[in-house]
């Protein structure tokens, strides 16, 4: 396969995957997160800045950034290889701020637009003007051959954060690492550390070993090698500068000449130079595997994170439901303000106390009572008290969820910061209780429409009369709010006898199994009406979820990718 061909198999292929990287969302804090972002930036970075211009441009100039340790001499070294002042050094630090990009005339255009680091605005003139990190001074300079291009890179270890950022994104876009250190610096953790990084992802390293005194040569050249046979950098070439005074700011040209003329012969020989740019090309496409799987993993995480904060929101409102379905049937319902209503919808306090120690005669005083002896009282009171009962229930439990849930979301990783971004879902809808009473009423008016299909028809016109629809709708409410259902006798309470009393009444127009039908469709549509309610609430919680903790199913949009680049890659 041709290099040309090579490029344009292999480009489709990491576009597709940068395209799966950014979408991949990390919104949530769970654990590991700041790693996986990192990764995934990283990734951007290396996929913008150098795998896809180096695939769209195989035989582009090779790229070698010179980069290293505060002071280690960095811009100091590229004015001397290239033989004049293009590149800002002195003593105050940090000196690099603004990238310096050094190339040969005949170079330009492969630097000019934005086919490497699009992300720096480029500019050229006075480099000594310049001091945003945002920018890439470019240089044009006969001192460099075609072929090859040197960019000054910030200090690894700069006390400003942008720059260190920076010099890690230019290592980054680099087909070739110039490392420079010194003989008192060369042991530094920070170095070593994004040297082994270098050696992980397979790039191209050279290093300078700088300011070293002519009588340590040998010992810090000997011991320096060994490190780097450790770090599996042993075969990387090493070019050692004695400490020396400069030459109108440049060091000694029999100093750089050995590195000068090995970037030249680099230049000149198309299957050197190539070898360089393969190798790291390679390093760099073979390090996607465990970098992408590294971001699944976080992927994962999320997944996770998200699926525990949307349990926390089920498992809140599944206990609202489940705790109106217990209050419907414990009977609190009825006592208090349901418990007089219903003394004065039947009569007076005497008769319900009569039926209710004489419960299990109670069919035939309530024949007798429903041909007159009675005077019941208008239902609404009651169907208000029952009105007020149900909203009451319905929002405390619909409360006790939102607090549960509140409560949940600022234990579980990530879902803190979203409780402080919608302070909101903390609380109820502040419209709650007003679509609680609406609930309650429609509810009420589908039982008083139960009641009036089931007595049409009957012969039970006069009985029906006494009660009336109202009163009768009331009365199968009543049985709906009891577990007492079916019990007689001295087995239920006060607030029990009340629905068994309410349950004889209607038996003596409906019939037994007519009354438990009905009694068994209300409770359950009262129950289906409140879950509506808390679905409407759980809609809150979801939206936020949806919102600011999206995870779309980029796993398997980053498989399909590597997929792809694999293939292209054989």
């Amino acid at each position: 396969m041709t290099r040309a061909l090579e490029g344009i198999v292999l480009l489709p292929a990491l576009q597709s995957l940068r395209t799966q990287v950014e979408r991949t969302a990390l919104p949530l804090d769970v654990e590991g997160v700041s790693a996986t972002r990192r990764t995934r930036s990283e990734l951007l970075a290396q996929l913008d800045d150098y795998l896809i211009p180096r695939a769209k441009s195989l035989d582009a100039p090779l790229l070698a950034v010179v980069g290293g340790s505060t002071g280690a001499g960095k811009s100091t070294l590229v004015n001397s290889v290239v033989g004049e002042h293009v590149s800002k050094s002195g003593v105050l630090r940090p000196t690099t701020l603004a990238s310096t990009l050094v190339h040969n005339p005949a170079d330009e255009r492969w630097f000019a637009g934005d086919r490497v680091l699009p992300g720096l605005a480029r500019l050229t003139g006075e480099h000594t003007e310049l001091t945003d990190p945002g920018t890439l001074h470019l240089v044009s300079s006969a001192g460099l051959p075609q072929g090859v291009a040197l960019l000054d890179a910030p200090d690894i270890d700069s006390v400003v954060s942008a720059n260190r950022d920076l010099a890690r994104q230019l290592m980054s876009a680099a087909d070739l690492w110039i490392f420079v250190t010194t003989a008192a610096r060369y042991a530094d953790a920070v170095p070593w550390e994004l040297l082994h990084q270098a050696t992980d992802r397979g790039t191209s390293v050279a290093i300078v070993l700088n300011r070293v005194p002519t009588d340590a040569m040998e010992d810090v050249r000997s011991h320096f090698a060994g490190m780097l046979a450790e770090q599996g950098l042993g075969q990387s070439p090493v070019f050692a500068i004695i400490e020396t005074g400069l030459e109108d700011g440049r060091l000694p040209d029999e100093e750089v000449a050995r590195l000068r003329s090995w970037l030249h012969s680099l230049a000149s020989d198309a299957q050197a130079r190539n070898i360089v740019i393969r190798r790291t090309l390679d390093g760099a496409l073979d390090s996607l595997q465990q970098r992408v799987r590294a971001l699944q993993d976080g992927i994962a995480a999320q997944t996770e994170g998200a699926a525990r904060l949307r349990k926390e929101v089920d498992d809140g409102f599944a206990a609202a439901a489940a705790g109106v379905d217990e209050g419907m049937k414990d009977g609190s319902l009825l006592r208090g303000e349901v418990l007089a209503r219903w003394h004065e919808f039947v009569g007076t306090g005497e008769v319900l106390r009569q039926l209710e120690r004489h419960v299990g005669r109670a069919r035939d005083r309530v024949t007798a009572y429903l041909r007159g002896r009675g005077k019941a009282q208008p239902a609404e009171e009651l169907g208000e008290a029952l009105q007020s009962g149900v909203v009451v229930l319905v929002r405390s439990h619909g409360q006790s969820a939102v607090d549960g849930i509140a409560r949940g979301w600022r234990l579980t990783p990530g879902g803190a910061p979203l409780m402080g971004a919608h302070p909101e879902i903390a609380q109820l809808s502040p419209d709650f209780t007003q679509r609680a009473e609406e609930l309650v009423r429609r509810w009420q008016g589908e039982v008083l429409q139960m009641v009036r299909d089931e007595a049409a028809g009957k012969r039970t016109t006069a009985r029906f009369l006494a009660f009336g629809v109202n009163g009768l709708a009331v009365m199968l409410m009543l049985i709906a709010f009891s577990a007492t259902y079916g019990l007689s006798g001295a087995e239920v309470g006060i607030a029990g006898g009340s629905a068994v009393v309410a349950q004889r009444l209607l038996e003596a127009l409906f019939g037994d199994q007519a009354v438990r039908t009905l009694s068994a469709r209300a409770r359950k549509r009262l129950l289906d009406l409140s879950s509506e309610l808390y679905d409407q609430e759980k809609a809150r919680y979801v939206r936020v979820l949806e919102d600011g903790a999206s995870i779309s199913p980029q796993d398997d949009g980053l498989r399909t990718a590597m997929g792809e680049l694999k293939a292209a890659r054989r």
